[in-house]
């Protein structure tokens, strides 16, 4: 018997029909001897509505408010998915996170957790009971309600499968798994049969839009076995695992597009120590996300600094930057979203040479100029006009052969 943490996102409980398929599905897992307790998210678009009418009535919108507004759809969405395990056979009661036992920090509307007091959960599951509990949400330190953030439900899955000590958290969603590539642009996007945390969390900062990486994140520091597949074909997905010896074979294992950051130049940047810190600083204290970094060899005592940030936080951190580059009599501020990042990811690639090399030299022979470049261990990432992105995964994802490998 194998104790199995279910997430259920928001088009895999969209409408009736989809409910009745997830409870068809815990009364399958059941009749094999597992057990089983759900995650569900709102239903299909229910999130985006709640804050379009937030937006409609509030210019402010206070956070602990916005926390009680957002929550709403996961409890109703858990109130309903236990009605049809009911009605299915199956004994079942909903828990909104509080109830659930989630003790978060006192940040709205993106609040981390703090502990997690699963022993209701344990309870309900004892007594032979499907818990259904609400996703990306707990309960404050101060007493109220909190919002995990976007992709929550993710991570209160996997922070349930950690303190229920469950056999497997299994993330289901719309995608069959975890691919090589994003499938809309590139028809040879392959399934990955396997993927180690460090690749799969290096494809979530890189731009991956799913599994949420702080689920990831959890999941690795925690070692909770996870499962990412389809609550539409309910086919075996991509299991995310430790690193072994033999996945060293695999050199990159994905090309990863984000079309989400813009780029931020701040020019003239007098050459001194603790400008960077300083500007830098400012950006963090207005809490704007820096991703890649590089700044140009000075030149007359005076250096240019370029950065990307989310597109989300362009403005905020234009306005952080001509404040700052008021004070230190930098030249200007010129901001550049018609950009996109490009990262080929691979385990493989910390003990063979050339990845670069291939990389830079596919981008060149097509025509497509490198405006900035990072890296980690595994990772190479190049800013590149977004223009030619979907051309640049595809050309990428042939040269390293990813549609051949075994995965």
């Amino acid at each position: 018997m194998a104790l199995l943490v279910q997430k259920f996102g928001g088009t895999s409980v969209a409408d009736p029909d989809r409910i009745r398929e997830v409870a068809d599905h815990v009364v399958r897992c059941r009749k094999r001897g597992d057990q089983v307790v759900l995650v569900v998210s709102a239903m299909g678009k229910e999130t985006d509505e709640l804050l379009r009418l937030a937006k409609e009535l509030s210019s402010d919108q206070p956070g602990r408010e916005m926390d009680m507004l957002i929550t709403a759809g996961e409890r109703k969405a858990v109130a309903l998915v236990a009605m049809a395990l009911v009605e299915a056979g199956v004994p079942s009661e909903s828990y909104t996170g509080s109830q659930a036992g989630f003790i978060t920090d006192t940040n709205h509307t993106n609040a981390k957790i703090v502990e997690v007091k699963a022993d209701r959960i344990r309870a309900a599951v004892d007594a032979g009971v499907v818990p259904v509990v609400a996703g990306a949400q707990g309960v404050s330190t101060d007493s109220d309600v909190t919002f995990l953030g976007r992709g929550g439900s993710d991570t209160t899955a996997v922070a349930l499968a950690r303190a229920l000590d469950a056999d497997a958290c299994e993330l289901y969603t719309d995608v069959p798994g975890v691919f090589t590539t994003d499938p809309r642009i590139c028809a040879q996007a392959k399934k990955m049969h396997r993927v180690t945390f460090d690749e799969l969390l290096e494809m979530t900062a890189a731009g991956c839009p799913k599994p949420a990486m702080r689920s990831v994140e959890y999941a690795h520091r925690h070692r909770v076995p996870l499962h990412v597949r389809s609550a539409f074909t309910w086919e075996p997905g991509t299991w995310v695992i430790e690193e072994d010896p033999d996945m060293e074979a695999a050199l990159i294992r994905s090309v990863t597009p984000d079309l989400s950051e813009a780029k931020v130049t701040v020019s003239g940047v007098p050459d001194q120590p603790g400008v960077a810190a300083g500007l830098f600083r400012q950006l963090a204290d207005g809490d704007v996300n820096v991703d890649m970094i590089v700044q140009n060899v000075s030149e007359g005592g005076v250096t240019d600094i370029s950065f990307t940030v989310p597109k989300s936080d362009l403005s905020r951190a234009l306005g952080i930057c001509e404040t700052v580059a008021g004070s230190i009599g930098a030249a200007k501020v010129v901001a550049d979203d018609d950009i996109a990042k490009v990262s080929v990811i691979g385990a493989g690639m910390k003990s063979n040479p050339g990845v670069a090399a291939t990389m830079f030299e596919v981008l060149a022979a097509n025509g497509i100029n490198i405006e900035m470049i990072s890296t980690s261990a595994i990772r190479i990432s190049c800013v590149i006009a977004e223009s030619d992105a979907e051309r640049a995964v595809g050309l990428l994802h042939d040269a390293y052969e990813l549609d051949a490998a075994d995965l």
